[in-house]
């Protein structure tokens, strides 16, 4: 049977010294990509909200041969108690599902476009000047939303397209930034930290968006972009003054920190220039089982992200602040949720009890099998909001242990690559996700039933669970041999040796991988 060795950076890290200052360079650079990541999905979330102010749902056509369930759930019970339907305010704008669907994934065709060149051209330039104009671009042409939307439909689209564009470089720019900045023994709590962002901003966004629509300045929902707006253009411009590529070229970091941090990423032959081995990257078993699992990812997430505060208003009728804040519990869950295991996945690696590809995917699993169960259930709670709000908070909740499974599984395999691998598995994945409201759109197109939106979740449950179960079978955490040309590939032509320890092993079917001179082996 084939084992692999890799670089033992967990073993080889406790030899290191440790920086003297608990709080250094590396978790400033974090917390600036956790606020990034933030913002970002600030951006991408607050239309989802608005759109429910903006539109006049009273107004829209409805298919005259399918009855009309609108007020199935007239009267809802919450916790045995039996309330009335709250009357809700409609917007100026008459667009259709499809339409509205529309401006919701235009954001998505322009973001995809940008995330395999901006992976490569960061490997070349450097990652924080693209992330940081990408992300003052999304600001800008955030504040125009309001007039775009004034002028036209088209021109709304057009916009929202060019905010998708902009913000194309955050992820791939943060894993290349990851990659470059964090230990390997560092990197299921900083970057599940960093990811976790994504939640923060949707959990900021939705309420916030919610009372602004209500209460706000310019006649409600314009406020929305106008203030995110300014936020995202102070966060690009902080981030351009503040953060560097990496530690070699950062002014002021001590010495002792820059010397953990690229030993411990790097070995103690420092970084090594190399060329891309495309060939070898598209033939990896590891990087397809992240690729789809992160596929499956989006297609659901993005499913909730843009139609969670639809459904809400249209099945369980919840009123524009209360709207917000319900959309927004999954997400503040899913947050909280991916903090407590990134400590624990670190946890179960530093053990030495689980290796670090078992640690992904038992961590994956949860994060991908939970959610598909939690939107089956939900489809069949009918019209009780306690019940249904409270599914989908466990479901996504548990769904933030992808930020220590999948999210993070470039890291391991090639922290040399992560960044173009992630524009690769990122760019392909977002087109999964601006499939996904599109779906919804057309399924609900004049039929917003409880049947209707039990498929919408049914499909997004089973794309869950084959993303899930593809990652279980083919994914690892071993870093692969063509991240690096120094890892050493031997065979035994017929007896076993003995390494330091007197452990017999079959060089015929094992991959060495040297660190610091020595020989570790690790079963995966």
């Amino acid at each position: 049977m084939k084992e692999e060795m890799e670089y033992d950076t967990t073993k080889s890290q406790e030899t290191l010294l440790m920086p003297t200052a608990r709080i250094g360079t590396r978790h400033f650079v974090t917390f600036m990509l956790f606020l990034g990541m933030a913002n970002a999905y600030i951006m991408r979330t607050n239309m989802s909200i608005a759109i429910v102010a903006m539109v006049n749902h009273t107004a829209l056509p409805r298919n005259k041969d399918i009855p009309v369930d609108f007020d199935e759930c007239h009267l809802v019970g919450v916790n045995n108690v039996t309330t009335k339907k709250v009357p809700l305010k409609d917007g100026k704008f008459i667009w259709t599902s499809v339409e509205q669907s529309t401006i919701l994934s235009a954001f998505f065709y322009g973001y995809v476009i940008t995330q395999i060149p901006f992976g490569i051209l960061s490997k070349k330039y450097g990652a924080s000047y693209f992330l940081g104009i990408g992300m003052l671009i999304n600001s800008v042409f955030g504040l125009l939303v309001p007039i775009a939307a004034e002028n036209s439909f088209f021109m709304l689209v057009l916009v929202r397209f060019i905010q998708g564009l902009g913000e194309g470089p955050i992820v791939p720019c943060t894993h290349a930034i990851l990659a470059k900045w964090i230990p390997p023994n560092e990197r299921s709590r900083m970057g599940a930290f960093v990811y976790a962002g994504a939640q923060f901003g949707t959990v900021v966004a939705m309420p916030v968006s919610g009372y602004l629509s209500e209460y706000g300045f310019s006649d409600g929902w314009p406020s929305i972009f106008y203030v995110f707006g300014v936020v995202g253009l102070l966060w690009s411009i902080s981030f351009l003054l503040t953060v560097y590529n990496d530690p070699h070229s950062h002014p002021k970091i001590a010495e002792d920190e820059k010397k953990y941090i690229v030993t411990s990423v790097w070995g103690i032959g420092g970084i090594s220039e190399q060329n891309i081995p495309w060939k070898k990257i598209v033939a990896s078993s590891a990087f397809w089982a992240i690729l789809i699992a992160h596929m499956a990812q989006n297609y659901g997430y993005e499913t909730l992200l843009t139609q969670l505060p639809t459904f809400m208003q249209q099945i369980l009728h919840f009123d524009i602040k209360s709207n917000g804040i319900n959309s927004a519990l999954p997400y503040l869950a899913m947050w909280l949720f991916s903090m407590f295991v990134s400590v624990l996945a670190d946890a179960m690696i530093s053990s030495k009890r689980f290796s670090i590809t078992i640690t992904r995917k038992i961590i994956n699993s949860i994060g991908q099998y939970g959610p598909a169960v939690a939107l089956i259930c939900a489809s069949y709670t009918g019209c009780n909001q306690f019940l249904t709000v409270t599914l989908l908070t466990v479901g996504m909740g548990l769904n933030g242990a992808i930020y220590s499974g999948f999210k993070v599984n470039h890291l391991d395999i090639s922290p040399r690559f992560a960044g173009i691998l992630m524009s690769f598995t990122n760019c392909l994945a977002n087109f999964s996700g601006l499939i996904a409201p599109n779906v919804a759109g057309f399924l609900i197109n004049k039929r917003p039933t409880q049947a209707a939106w039990r498929v919408v979740f049914f499909i997004a449950a089973g794309i869950y669970i084959l993303g899930a179960t593809i990652y279980l079978i083919f994914a690892s955490g071993i870093r692969q041999e063509w991240d690096d040309k120094r890892l050493i590939s031997e065979r035994r032509h017929e007896n076993d040796s003995t390494v330091e320890n007197g452990a017999n092993i079959d060089k015929n079917n094992v991959l060495l991988r040297v660190t610091n001179g020595t020989f570790d082996t690790v079963k995966h």
